[in-house]
């Protein structure tokens, strides 16, 4: 009878441990799937997914463990909105981590107000911000995406390299385009050009004459617009075309989208710019896993699927899918030393994690994360030729 009795306990303490098959972990995907980058998100948003069925169907983490997404909509513009989706993904949804947010102010509100409280781990793939690199976060927020730090260092190298000397500036009036266009104007300047003119922009407008005047009254060879493809930035550059205000336009990375150059049509030719990309072993391999499960291999999905393998890793790592053990190993699985993990190899970096082994996970992005846990940070130049984006290098 005692036998029967110690075997019961067994087996009931055996069905109670989060790490059996049965039970499921949840991943909160959490982006923008409106608002002025829903036309990026359409492609980050299953590139998470895509990395969370690849450890699903795998049934390597944590002893057989299956992996679901639950998507939660930051809008990226709206903090209230963002900060109540967040709520919902961890208290309701009950998520072991989120992937985001992806536009800067709403990461923050989300991080500072629901995630550090609830000690949840958010990875982002796309909040650029130079602030939250040095915002106190308790260990539990990270980023595939480049600092716009590095990102204006970009921008000022490839406009020297046009030999541009005066650009006028207009960015987002939020914490994303004011930290870039901070960084623009720094970094621009530093290497002898003139910033004629720095203005914000709200997004959602109907009309941007007003702003597009005094932007052509302060001149400039080149309007650098630090905004969102699909609302105020694209607003801002069809206004100028159409009162022939500027028609050569630099476009930094929530520019960059194959939405732009169709909105805009042949008189967005000519004009060029950079978003966070590499042509690293992994990005091929990622653009082909793409293509296969029915999506681009487009901005910042790279980084959206780094972002998701890396919570996933670590979880195997820490030997618990609870947030406050796998921040701890989320450094670790992300760089050297270790056996280099590529996209489409995660059953491999869990197995190897699970023999106790080391890995260095290297993924869709090229990702070495430095400092507090951001990307160090790679760029792909690109040019608009014949109404579509075309690479010309690297950086």
């Amino acid at each position: 009878m005692k036998k029967l009795l110690l075997a019961g306990s067994v087996m009931a303490a055996l069905s109670a441990s989060p790490l059996m098959a049965a039970d499921e972990i949840k991943l909160g995907v959490f982006l923008g799937f409106t608002g002025p980058i829903e036309s990026i998100v359409a492609d980050m948003g299953p590139a998470a997914e895509l990395a969370i069925k690849e450890v699903s169907d795998s049934g390597a983490l944590l002893g057989g463990a299956k992996v679901t997404g639950v998507r939660g909509d930051t809008t990226c513009t709206d903090a209230a909105a963002a900060t109540a989706a967040a709520e919902r993904l961890i208290t309701s949804d009950k998520v072991s981590a989120l992937i985001g947010g992806d536009c800067s102010g709403v990461t923050t509100a989300a991080l500072q107000n629901v995630a550090m409280p609830n000690g949840t781990v958010m990875i982002s793939p796309s909040a650029t911000s130079p602030a939250l690199s040095t915002l106190e976060d308790n260990g539990v927020f990270f980023r595939t995406a480049p600092s716009d730090a590095r990102q204006g260092e970009i921008v000022a190298d490839i406009l020297k390299g046009k030999d541009v000397k005066s650009i006028a500036l207009t960015y987002t009036n939020n914490d994303y385009g004011k930290g870039l266009a901070e960084s623009i104007k720094m970094n621009f300047e530093k290497q002898g050009g003139e910033v004629t003119i720095s203005a914000s922009h709200e997004d959602g407008k109907g009309d941007y004459s007003a702003e597009v005047g005094a932007l052509a009254a302060a001149g400039g060879e080149v309007l650098v617009v630090a905004g969102y493809l699909d609302q105020g930035g694209k607003g801002i550059i069809q206004g100028s075309i159409d009162t022939g205000a500027f028609d050569t336009f630099y476009l930094p990375d929530g520019m960059v989208g194959d939405a732009l150059p169709e909105a805009i049509g042949d008189d967005l030719n000519g004009s060029y710019g950079a978003n966070p990309g590499t042509d690293s072993e992994g990005a091929g391999i990622f653009a082909e896993m793409a293509e296969k499960a029915g999506f681009k291999a487009g901005p910042f999905s790279a980084e959206s699927y780094d972002a998701a393998a890396l919570i996933m890793l670590a979880m195997q790592a820490a030997e618990s899918s609870e947030s406050g053990k796998l921040k701890d190993k989320v450094m670790d699985v992300a760089n050297a030393p270790g056996e280099k993990i590529m996209p489409g190899e995660l059953e491999k970096g869990l197995k190897l994690l699970a023999e106790g082994k080391e890995i260095d996970y290297v993924g869709a992005s090229a990702v070495e994360l430095v400092g507090s846990g951001e990307s160090a940070g790679n760029y792909r130049e690109i040019k608009i030729e014949g109404g579509k984006i075309e690479v010309v290098g690297y950086r």
